[in-house]
């Protein structure tokens, strides 16, 4: 399937109410919080108060979700420590396996946190054969079978037990889930979707490039600077 000329936001109008529906469907099914924040934390970056968190909303099989990725990415390693990201899944379900790879991701991150963003850039790199038309004549099993096989030959054969194992424990489904009713009580309905410092970032569900994540995130260190000198002056 060829990456449609428009994003995967195109479909976000007719999903919008299917999402919320689902969500208060089922918010009470969710009878405790989840025991850690949702999410994967990009690199060895620890979020504080005086940090400025991006939370990305990513489809591990989104074209726009890919796209995004590098520009982001730039920009986080040019603001090292100040910048502290966090990336939740939001399986769409126009995207037949994009469950499956969210909850392959879940899985490494139990195993391993710092393979996790190996294997979503992986899956980025080679989305196509987990497009719908790729495997529209596959059952889910051979899908998952297919995504164990793509996660060993990207992470190595050490992973193969703990993937195989990941998809048959119920608690990986849950940490799926987990996310998906977490990206729909943001009111996230497509990807990819940002926030900066719990706020909608502009032009969110398109691909911001490097210079657009600079113009967004400049301005707020520089009011940090200022802000803290004031108060050493005090």
């Amino acid at each position: 399937m060829e990456k449609p000329k428009s994003s995967c936001s195109t479909l976000q109008s007719i999903a919008v109410s299917f999402f919320f529906f689902f969500f208060h469907l089922n918010a009470h099914a969710q009878s405790l919080p989840p025991a850690k924040f949702d999410g994967f934390v990009y690199g060895n970056h620890s979020g504080d108060l005086n940090t400025i968190r991006i939370e990305a909303f990513y489809d591990p099989v989104c074209p726009d979700s890919r796209d995004s990725w590098p520009p982001l990415k730039k920009a986080l390693d040019y603001y090292g420590s100040r910048v502290h990201l966090v990336i939740h899944l939001l399986p769409l379900p126009y995207h037949d396996n994009a469950y499956a790879a969210s909850r392959a991701l879940h899985i490494v991150d139990l195993v391993n946190p710092s393979a996790t963003f190996t294997l979503l850039e992986a899956f980025f790199g080679q989305q196509k054969q987990f497009y719908n038309a790729e495997t529209r004549y596959l059952s889910r099993a051979s899908v998952v079978d297919n995504i164990v096989k793509f996660g060993v030959k990207v992470l190595g054969e050490s992973y193969k037990n703990a993937l195989v194992a990941g998809f048959n424990d119920r608690d990986t489904d849950l940490l799926t889930r987990v996310s998906f009713k977490f990206s729909t009580s943001r009111g996230v309905y497509g990807t990819p979707f940002f926030f900066i410092n719990g706020f909608l970032a502009p032009d969110q569900g398109s691909p911001l490039n490097y210079t657009g994540w600079r113009k967004l995130i400049d301005p707020l260190i520089k009011k940090k600077k200022r802000s803290w000198s004031q108060h050493l002056s005090l």
